[in-house]
């Protein structure tokens, strides 16, 4: 439950800055929480971006061979394209990590090189449980596209079953834009991508159902869970300041 809340947490921070500060904050919290470093949180989170687009490659790639034989590629082919070299350059630097890391960490400063060995050691530490993280990433993505699904259903609006893929997994390639949730995008992208099956004003209605679910209602709940984080986190360090005054004020008692 904790894990689940720091992540929507994140989502919503992406959601109101640049360069997605979300993953930064929810790498600090998850530290906060775990009491471990901050480096190997945010080690755990890149292990995550690498499984995550292994995962929407291989399901893009397959979406699109199947949309070959009934749409035009135009638009889906930029998104494979840049699922392709997002998994590729995150592969690359995964594998330079593994196993030229440790050798250029001691170029580095103590100081830094203690942190990038922190690092290092979350995101290779995480594909440990290589099979069950795939496993839950895909269930993640594959919610994801029954979202986009249900919201073309409630529309009454009807295209290409291998669209519906291409189009969710793009809003989340799109959406890794350095805008607040990718605002202005997102919204050109899924709907240039959904116009390949449906006139344009029914793939803008569907884009702006869509986008109410993913960018609002993460404003909303992302929100209020921030802000009872926020006042639950001061509450308790009320409390361990207080316990920690109590305590001194019976030592010095004893004391004298």
């Amino acid at each position: 439950m904790q894990s689940a809340s720091l992540i929507i947490i994140g989502w919503f921070v992406n959601s109101i800055t640049w360069l997605r500060m979300g993953d930064a904050y929810r790498a600090y919290a998850f530290a906060e929480e775990s009491k471990g470093s901050f480096s190997w949180s945010l080690g755990t989170i890149l292990a995550e971006r690498v499984m995550d687009m292994a995962t929407i490659f291989v399901v893009l790639v397959l979406s699109v061979l199947m949309l070959a034989y009934v749409a035009d590629l135009t638009a889906s082919t930029g998104i494979i394209i840049a699922a392709s070299l997002m998994a590729f350059g995150l592969l690359v630097l995964t594998l330079i990590m593994k196993f030229y890391g440790a050798r250029l960490a001691r170029f580095l400063p103590n100081r830094f090189e203690t942190s990038y060995n922190r690092f290092q050691e979350g995101t290779l530490g995480s594909f440990k449980q290589l099979p069950l993280l795939f496993a839950l990433g895909l269930a993640g993505w594959l919610m994801e596209i029954a979202r986009l699904y249900f919201v073309i259903e409630a529309l009454g609006l009807s295209i290409s079953w291998p669209l519906v893929p291409i189009v969710a997994l793009g809003h989340a390639i799109l959406s890794t834009v350095p805008t607040p949730g990718g605002l202005g995008v997102v919204e050109p992208g899924i709907i240039g991508i959904l116009s390949l099956s449906l006139e344009r004003h029914d793939a803008v209605s569907i884009a702006l159902v869509d986008r109410s679910i993913t960018y609002v209602s993460v404003i909303l709940v992302g929100g209020l869970i921030f802000l009872l984080r926020q006042a639950t986190g001061k509450r308790r360090r009320r409390h361990q300041e207080s316990l920690a005054h109590h305590v001194k004020g019976q030592r010095n008692a004893v004391d004298t």
